[in-house]
Formats: C-alpha cells, structure tokens, sequence
C-alpha cells in the first residue's frame, strides 16, 4: 500500500520537531538539577538553621559600673536611624575564579561582573532562566500581590539591567528581602557560573 509522499514529509518534519524538543528539555532538566545541587549545598552548608529573633526580648539589667570607669558614649539615635551599611559578596566559581560581586543592602542589591568575564545577554542560561525564570518570576509574583491589595505598588520586587552593547555591566534590583537575598545570590552565582563555563568552551 502506497503511503502519501507528503504526509511521510510532514511526519519526518514532525519527529524532527520532536527530537528537538526533547534535547531541549533534556538540556533545560540538566540545568535544573544542576541548580539544585546548589541549592541542596548552601542548605547543608548551614545545618538547616535559620536564626530565629524572638518577639519580645527582656533588657537586660545594667551591670554595676566600676568605681573610675567611664560608660563609653552611644551615638545620637538620629545618627543611628540614618546609618545605612552595605555588604559586598564576592561571587566565585568552586575553583575560586571570580564571577561578580554583589552590593546588598537592607532592601536592595547590585550585581557587578567581574571586568575580565564580559558576560553577555545571548550566553545561556542568562535571559531565558535568570531574567525569565528568576527576576521575572519575582516582579510577576509581586505584582499580583499589589493588584490584591496584599503590598503596596512601590513595594514591587524590580530590576534594572545596564549593558553596553550585549555586554552585562549592571544589575540593579531593588524591594528584595534577606530570603530573596539569599534565592537571588545563589541563583546569580549558578548562572554567571554556567555562562562562564560556556565562553571558556568557546574561546
């Protein structure tokens, strides 16, 4: 029984779709596991702890002064109100090469490549898991809990991405809190890690 040439065409193109597809999930399911691996790690790194801060603390009764000695001076509590500190975080492969540093303050952070790496938009997994998956993710969650009342609109999670040409010189994301803090550097250590890897392969 003759089969028609055009349907055994279509249904070649169809499994090559296929095929295609499944290298693609298989690609995407490696970086995945590869990602929680990671995550796995940092949680074994710390026990499994989180510090807890009570509700409420009773202070503490001053200890008795020594006769001579002179209570150190505590600054203003308006100094104290507007002091803002910054954490710097080197971000660096498992071999110790340098991938980023990351500025985190209270409610903010900033992502500096490394000025060797010149990491840029087009090398995987940057656009399609860290900006889609990650920090889109994050401003669509939030968003939906602005338009239910549930946070204010200048509390949505956002980010701002500085090139210069296709090369990544800044990511500057704001209204993040210590736990996003924490999502956001290990899933900004695997990426740039990734896209490290891939640019060393090519060059």
């Amino acid at each position: 029984m003759s089969q028609d040439p055009n349907k055994i065409k279509a249904l070649i193109t169809f499994r090559e779709k296929i095929v295609k597809k499944i290298n693609e999930l298989d690609s995407e399911l490696k970086d995945t596991q590869a990602l929680l691996e990671t995550v796995n790690s940092i949680l074994l790194e710390k026990g499994f702890k989180h510090p807890t801060v009570p509700k409420e603390t009773a202070s503490p009764e001053p200890l008795p002064q020594k006769e001579g000695s002179v209570e150190p001076e505590q600054p203003p509590p308006e100094i104290m109100v507007h002091q803002t500190s910054e954490n710097v975080v080197p971000l660096k492969t498992v071999t110790g090469e340098m991938l980023a540093l990351l500025h985190v303050t209270e409610n903010s952070l900033r992502v500096l490549p490394a000025e060797d790496k010149n990491f840029t938009v087009n090398t995987p997994p940057f656009t399609h898991f860290l900006i889609e998956r990650v920090l889109g993710k994050m401003q669509e969650r939030d968003a939906e809990l602005a338009r239910n009342g549930q946070i204010p609109p200048d509390s949505i999670f956002s980010y701002t991405l500085t090139k210069e040409g296709d090369v990544i010189r800044e990511i500057t994301i704001k209204n993040v809190d210590a736990e996003r803090v924490r999502e956001l550097k290990s899933s900004i250590r695997w990426t740039l890690e990734k896209m490290f890897e891939k640019t060393k392969a090519q060059s």
